[in-house]
């Protein structure tokens, strides 16, 4: 019964542009947040004294710490990133599939 509906959609030209678009950009935050985990996971294997020194010399905080936050405040920023173009283009071109497949 859905069948045609399914095959509008996959047949739509907008729908083809939003998933090669979405994944395209899904995939280079992918690998920007995976170059960012592995090259924290090298520094902790291979620089450990180096991540394990004091910021300064009346600290008790180490270098490790805020690179450790900052890690995690770009996964933050890197969602709220997707989170807009999801918002503002990703969803446009969903809106126009469905007015294409509804008008068919």
């Amino acid at each position: 019964m859905n069948e045609p509906i399914y095959q509008r959609i996959e047949d739509s030209a907008h729908f083809r542009e939003l998933v090669e678009k979405r994944q395209r950009f899904a995939g280079i935050l992918s690998l920007i947040i995976l170059v960012i985990y592995i090259s924290f996971i090298l520094l902790i294997a291979f620089a450990p004294g180096w991540l394990g020194a004091p910021i300064g010399p009346d600290t008790s905080v180490t270098r490790g710490i805020p690179i450790g936050m900052g890690i995690i405040i770009i996964s933050f920023v890197m969602t709220g990133i997707y989170v807009w173009r999801a918002n503002k283009e990703f969803d446009r071109l969903n809106n126009a599939v469905l007015r294409e497949v509804k008008a068919l």
